[in-house]
């Protein structure tokens, strides 16, 4: 439970927490980015 109290108290814990949310919102967008990309090209390839 420390754990967690210092993650959402502490200066340093919001930013490693901020820096997590930051790093996982652009793997969402970059997934969804690339699978977009991915589409087009095989539309234009015509499979």
């Amino acid at each position: 439970m420390k754990l967690f109290t210092d993650l959402v108290s502490t200066d340093y814990g919001l930013m490693s927490l901020a820096v997590i949310t930051f790093t996982l919102g652009m793997a969402v967008w970059f997934r969804a980015f690339f699978k977009r990309k991915m589409n087009e090209d095989a539309k234009r390839a015509g499979l």
